[in-house]
């Protein structure tokens, strides 16, 4: 039985690798063949390797003043949420106040309001304030949008810190801030490389917001690309995968490099609540 169990186990956790990472390697090597290749349906790898659909894809759009947008929007806007939120879930984890109830309830709202529903608003609030098709309004939407998931994050693992070490800080002689920025922030780094990543992926893949909340091309990002150029793309299957490729990497590439943070974080955030 227990040969069985494990050989169902791993059966199942090559299914799941499998439909994980299959359609991703179908288009990493269809951006190396021709659109003849493409067009044939044959699931195999290229007759060559054509790096000209690159080329093309950087020719058909500027996606190297998409790519700056994203990085800009992203590093910022996670920045900033990871800032804001830190100082927020401290606070809520280790100071009693007569709002701490209902603060709390605000960030969960934040959970259950679908984006939609915020688009008029946040549209008529962004010409209001002339923010309106600029970088900086992105980042702030984004900063917002990222905080309810960053700060259960940082809630759930602050909670498992033990106070004695700020106790010790406060007898020191250090004041609440110098406590939360030299003991609680170099503790945190596990759930702040977990709430990063989240929100920096909620930066890099957003679509509908990017779309509607800004109108010129040096202002978009590069899933804006995708879709603003895909009539350029449509007799040129090579260079959609290709830019599609180009889009999807940095954002595989940083979960890999913090994969254990990511872990770990998620980790030691559930063993206590």
């Amino acid at each position: 039985m227990k040969i069985l169990g494990k050989t169902a186990t791993a059966l199942l956790l090559i299914f799941i690798v499998l439909i994980s990472t299959v359609p991703f390697l179908w288009v990493l090597l269809s951006s190396f063949k021709t659109n003849s290749e493409i067009l044939s349906g044959v699931l195999g790898f290229p007759g060559g390797i054509h790096f000209i659909n690159y080329v093309t894809a950087f020719k058909l759009a500027p996606l190297v003043t998409f790519y700056k947008n994203s990085i800009f929007i992203a590093v910022f806007g996670t920045i900033l949420n990871l800032a804001v939120c830190s100082m927020a879930a401290y606070v809520a984890v280790r100071v009693d106040f007569k709002l701490k109830s209902l603060v709390t309830l605000m960030f969960s709202m934040g959970l259950i309001i679908p984006g939609a529903a915020l688009i008029q608003p946040l549209y008529t609030t962004l010409n209001l304030t002339h923010l309106y098709n600029t970088r900086l309004g992105l980042i702030l939407v984004y900063t917002a949008l990222g905080m309810p998931t960053t700060f259960y994050v940082m809630v759930s693992y602050i909670k498992t810190l033990s106070y004695s070490l700020e106790e010790a800080a406060y007898i020191d002689g250090a004041g609440f801030v110098r406590t939360f920025m030299q003991i609680v922030m170099p503790l945190t780094r596990p759930a702040l490389a977990t709430a990063g990543v989240i929100q920096f992926l909620l930066c890099w893949n957003e679509f509908q917001l990017a779309l509607t909340l800004t109108g010129a091309t040096e202002k978009r990002t590069l899933p804006i690309a995708l879709y603003y150029f895909k009539s350029a793309f449509a007799s040129d299957y090579g260079a959609m995968f290709a830019a599609t490729v180009v889009v999807v990497v940095p954002s595989i590439v940083i979960f890999i490099l913090l994969q254990k943070q990511v872990i770990s974080g998620l980790a030691a955030g559930s063993v206590k609540g």
